[in-house]
């Protein structure tokens, strides 16, 4: 088989109305910018799996105002043995662009898979080929589907109650590391490790600390119950000695690990020792100590479940 360049990647999104502001954080993050829309379209090349709100994937191989021109883009593919089979990606509204109906878009996927040179497969293709039609363009190219990662971690051996969600805790692991090439990490408030987890999963370079070792030990536990491998050490953050490229922290507030308006700020000044740039998440409105501690809040958004909101702070 003889592959064409892809040209660019098209991200189809979804997210409840609550993490709208959090979806489009991890845009920016991601991206460089949001958009209102549930369709992006970037150079950038990001596994749809990384993300919670990451549907799909299409790696853009040709793009054209007529479909006929992609059903003869797609007939000039040398597939050889491989099996296939196209999908049409409209199966909702992207932006002012109106979901095509079920059998307009069989109409479509029919049309391309027409005029291919392979053999069709419904059920177990080698290959899946996606087409879109965005703001009077289609676009056509090799289909990914994003896999709910984080769903397979909502059940952890040792639980916590005010803990961040798996798909927060993915979310603002991204935000705070969208390019984990050489990034060293820390979360040094982990609790029992929801970040831990979701920052692992993903292949990141982090570890984790807690003043609490029944917290630490819970987290160690979490992290080996899904296969991964992670430090997490037992100690207050005025103890790491080490430089992060980055700290994600979730400030502590339950009841269980009350801190006062001081100790909030001793956490923020020493995450200004230990790193660069620091993700917060908090109950509070910390703006003030965020900036007294020498950090200046570069991003942010409200993340709400009902009536109670957290904010998060990218800090640098």
């Amino acid at each position: 088989m003889i592959k064409p360049q892809v040209s660019s990647y098209i991200y189809t999104y979804t997210c409840h109305v609550d993490e709208v502001e959090l979806c489009k954080l991890e845009m920016r993050s991601f991206f460089g910018f949001d958009v209102a829309s549930n369709l992006v379209i970037s150079t950038e090349k990001i596994e749809p799996s990384r993300s919670p709100f990451i549907r799909s994937r299409l790696d853009v191989l040709y793009e054209a105002d007529d479909l006929a021109e992609i059903a003869r883009f797609a007939q000039g593919l040398e597939l050889g043995e491989i099996t296939f089979k196209v999908l049409c990606l409209n199966t909702v509204d992207f932006g002012d662009t109106k979901k095509i109906r079920q059998d307009e878009r069989h109409q479509v996927e029919r049309e391309i898979a027409l005029s291919m040179q392979a053999e069709a497969d419904l059920k177990n293709p080698d290959l899946v080929f996606g087409v879109v039609l965005n703001n009077n363009r289609w676009y056509f190219g090799y289909y990914i589907e994003g896999e709910a990662v984080w769903f397979k971690h909502q059940q952890k051996p040792e639980m916590y109650s005010t803990a961040l969600s798996t798909r927060v805790a993915r979310a603002v692991a991204n935000i705070a590391i969208p390019n984990p090439a050489g990034v060293r990490a820390i979360d040094p408030c982990c609790g029992i490790g929801t970040v831990l987890v979701e920052a692992l999963s993903m292949g990141m370079n982090i570890v984790g600390s807690d003043i609490n070792p029944l917290v630490a030990k819970g987290s160690r536990t979490n992290i080996a119950h899904f296969g991964l491998q992670g430090e997490v050490l037992k100690g207050d953050i005025a103890e790491i000695t080490e430089s992060y490229d980055v700290a994600i922290i979730d400030m502590p507030y339950n009841l269980f690990t009350h801190i006062s308006i001081d100790e909030q700020f001793t956490i923020i000044k020493e995450a200004r020792r230990i790193a660069t740039r620091v993700v917060l998440v908090t109950i509070d409105t910390i703006d003030d100590m965020v900036n007294e501690a020498g950090f200046t809040i570069v991003d942010r958004c409200i993340v709400k479940k009902g009536t109670f909101e957290r904010q998060v702070l990218v800090c640098e």
